[in-house]
């Protein structure tokens, strides 16, 4: 039988000498593993003491880096400790108005090149007079 863990325990083990993750229920010492991570150390340790089974699922790991978990299994996480499902609400993000901008936009395209036009024939007109 594993070794159960709470999280509070396995949130003590969060150095680059000690990292322990959650993932799927099961807690794994990876701390051999973080010199050799693809994506850094820093990656692992930022999932330290959280449930970090999404984190490891949005990345879309291959099929030999869940066989390499085996390797790093130390026993079982206590799912009372673990909070079910945090939700974090996106940042709010600033509306621009997109028909006011998208009006001004046009109206550049269109006197910009004007303004370019009309300062080429000015200073040709000019140098052509004045010679």
């Amino acid at each position: 039988m594993s070794k159960v863990f709470t999280l509070s325990e396995v949130s003590e083990h969060n150095t680059k000498k000690d990292c322990w993750l959650v993932i799927g229920g099961k807690v794994y010492d990876v701390t051999k593993f973080l010199d050799d991570h693809p994506g850094g150390d820093e990656v692992l340790l930022t999932s330290t003491g959280k449930d970090a089974t999404e984190d490891f699922e949005d990345v879309g790991h291959s099929t030999a880096a869940r066989a390499m978990l085996g390797e790093y299994y130390v026993g079982d996480i206590d799912s009372a400790t673990v909070s079910t499902k945090t939700t974090t609400a996106p940042p709010k993000q600033t509306q621009l108005n997109q028909d006011n901008s998208g009006f001004i936009i046009k109206l550049l395209q269109f006197l910009v090149p004007l303004l370019i036009l009309g300062v080429a024939f000015g200073v040709r007109f000019y140098t052509k007079s004045s010679a």
